[in-house]
């Protein structure tokens, strides 16, 4: 009697749909599965791939990870939206022949060994492959135990997650309306922004157009109508919608590193609940000088890949929130490393969820949201009707807090023949340049 027939005589199937619901019977079930099986040989990873869809014209990646045990699979995100045919190549060239016969049950030491394989490591390819990986084994314990992931890392700590959304506008007004809007909908936590990043739309001109320097499509900024546009919207929105709702803002590396400093201080006033991402991972020696100027709570880490990066960060508590992308850190098992580190220094999370995170990926956000302490707030995600069509049991959000589907595992499944019909844009999806008016090279 094989795993499955085994499964059958219990009353209970591992193999479990990823919208099924636990009963109480199958945890009874469950255990007398163990006792049964105690002893026959570990199930194998039998193939690895990754799976490229774009339902809502962004560039997802999904990695799916096949067991010996028949209808038993799990899903992960390795979604690397500037760069997903590299991460693609590297699941199913390299991740794919390395992981084929392993134990699908020995997740860290899956990582720790995939980790090295390439001998050099921490680059965004590998990680984003890597992490596909990585939260496609956490997906197949969950449905293996017949439980949510935020059960294996310890039940939860907060009945939902509770999110932030996006407001924008090309003016303070514009800005307040949107705000206005979002507070109808319930949410009570909203990132502001005046325009797109570092107000592009106040810039007066682009002077190496002019010289025929770069090209025509490439953006243009200024520093200082960004710092007063961005005065003057949080002096608006914290005017006329009150003191009850909290103000976030995205500086997102735009300016020089004083320049930033000195508009974090400035913003004091309107007790920002962060700013984020001030200086370029290349300027994380400004860190130490911004918190001897400003209490203002600082977010950092979207463009973080390596844990020298973040470690002296936290431990130093130089940020408030640790802001990582999770497949771009390598997967789950890592950021519940970070979350861990960050509980000890009061360090809490806010990760990453912008639109080009997989479901799966938000839905590893919001499990290991769930179920640590020192949570802080989640970026909301707004799928569109093709996308929950491909990705049945997608994550909600309802009155800014963002609800797992409570099936074992992550909960989410794909539909691989719906997502086939959504083919990736012919744009590579790398970021347009932005410049200063003389053609400096902007980073974000």
């Amino acid at each position: 009697m094989d795993r499955r027939d085994m499964l059958k005589a219990l009353g209970l199937s591992t193999a479990v749909g990823a919208l099924g619901m636990a009963r109480p019977q199958d945890d009874i079930a469950a255990n007398n599965f163990a006792k049964a099986t105690k002893g026959l040989p570990p199930l194998k990873i039998t193939n690895v791939k990754a799976i490229l869809t774009a339902p809502q014209r962004i560039r997802l990646c999904v990695v799916k990870v096949e067991t010996s045990e028949p209808g038993l699979y799990g899903l992960g995100c390795a979604t690397f939206n500037q760069r997903p045919l590299p991460v693609a190549v590297s699941v199913d060239e390299y991740l794919a022949p390395f992981a084929k016969g392993r134990d699908v049950d020995n997740i860290e030491d899956m990582w720790q060994n995939a980790y090295t394989s390439s001998y050099w490591r921490n680059g965004p390819v590998l990680n984003n492959a890597l992490s596909g990986l990585d939260q496609a084994l956490w997906d197949i314990k969950g449905k293996r135990a017949n439980m949510p992931v935020y059960q294996l890392l310890g039940g939860k700590c907060r009945f939902a997650v509770d999110c932030y959304t996006h407001c924008s506008g090309n003016s303070p007004e514009r800005v307040e309306q949107s705000v206005r809007r979002a507070m109808e909908r319930g949410f009570r936590h909203i990132r502001i922004q005046c325009g797109g990043y570092g107000s592009p739309h106040l810039t007066k001109g682009a002077h190496f157009k002019d010289a025929d320097f770069a090209l025509p499509s490439d953006s243009t900024m200024e520093v200082r109508p960004y710092v007063e546009a961005t005065v003057e919207m949080f002096d608006r929105v914290r005017s006329a919608c009150g003191a009850s709702i909290e103000l976030l803002h995205d500086i997102h590396e735009r300016i020089p590193p004083l320049e930033a400093i000195n508009l974090i201080k400035r913003l004091e006033p309107y007790r920002p609940f962060f700013i984020e991402d001030p200086f370029s991972p290349e300027d994380n020696g400004y860190f130490k000088l911004l918190r001897q100027q400003t209490s203002v709570p600082i977010a950092m880490g979207e463009l973080f890949n390596n844990p020298h990066e973040w470690v002296e960060l936290m431990s130093q508590r130089l940020i408030d929130f640790i802001r990582v992308h999770i497949s771009q850190v390598g997967g789950l098992s890592v950021a519940r490393k970070i979350a861990t580190l960050g509980e000890w220094f009061n360090v809490r999370s806010a990760w990453h969820g912008p639109g080009d995170v997989s479901p799966v990926g938000h839905a590893a956000n919001a499990h290991l949201d769930l179920a640590i302490w020192n949570f802080g707030i989640q970026e909301a995600v707004h799928f569109s009707d093709e996308t929950r069509e491909v990705f049945p049991g997608s994550p909600t959000v309802e009155k800014g807090y963002m609800y797992v589907n409570e099936a074992p595992g992550f909960g989410v499944d794909i539909d691989q023949k719906l997502a086939a019909k959504f083919a990736l844009p012919e744009h590579p999806g790398y970021w347009t340049p932005v410049r200063r008016p003389d053609g400096t090279a902007v980073r974000p």
